[in-house]
């Protein structure tokens, strides 16, 4: 049973969507201090955090920057603000997905399965841990790739969207090809989500001098490209 830290303050909000968990078999937690959210964070050690923007004291986005230099526990957030934004900051920060309120909780369920089948089984199921890519080495497991220039850590969706890439080295991945096998069902996704997710992706490659090695085919998706065909 998968456990879910829903850090949301609105309590009539909170029970209808613990409930409606609970009935899908997931163990959920709230939080008791939204002062010190990392300590029933550090208590409880969920599978998946769920998240609010807008909260007291501290807004969801501090406590994303304070997950995530802990953990690499996937994150999901909400938020009632229709600010495009939202959405590009939580992906900048490392969220694994975003959900506008008002929702309705099917949208919310299906991303919530979809974000623990990629993390999850991709973690149980990975057979091939390492992958070396233009004189760097993949680590598919770790969610990390290192060369000669240093060492980055990606998140869940960036390993996975290079992993996808690494699989089709040379060849173009489409745009709706990539939704498709990062969040199973492209209905629930914003076009802008993968583009922030693999801009961030590109970024940090470019701290290790990679960024080249990712091109964006206008109109039609994005490659990974292998140095030796390039010098050829």
């Amino acid at each position: 049973m998968f456990k879910i830290l829903l850090i949301e303050d609105d309590v009539t909000l909170f029970k209808e969507i613990k409930e409606r968990l609970v009935q899908w078999s997931y163990d959920v937690y709230g939080i008791q201090d939204f002062n010190d959210v990392m300590r029933d964070y550090s208590e409880i050690k969920p599978d998946l955090v769920i998240i609010d923007i807008q909260l007291p004291k501290f807004d969801g986005f501090h406590w994303c920057r304070m997950i995530r230099s802990h953990s690499k526990v996937p994150i999901i957030f909400l938020s009632s603000r229709d600010h495009p934004t939202d959405m590009i900051m939580s992906m900048q920060l490392g969220a694994d997905d975003f959900v506008q309120k008002p929702f309705h909780f099917d949208v919310l369920i299906a991303k919530i399965q979809a974000v623990l089948r990629r993390v999850y089984n991709y973690s149980m199921e990975q057979q091939t841990q390492l992958k070396v890519w233009n004189g760097a080495t993949v680590d598919y497991i770790k969610g990390s790739i290192q060369n000669n220039h240093g060492e980055v850590e990606l998140t869940k969706n960036e390993i996975y969207i290079l992993k996808i890439l690494l699989e089709n080295m040379n060849q173009i991945v489409s745009r709706d090809e990539l939704i498709r096998q990062l969040w199973d069902d492209e209905r629930f996704v914003s076009d802008n989500t993968l583009t922030v997710n693999v801009n961030r992706l590109r970024k940090r490659l470019e701290e290790i001098a990679m960024g080249q090695y990712i091109e964006t085919k206008v109109g039609q998706g994005y490659m990974a490209k292998d140095r030796n065909e390039m010098d050829d």
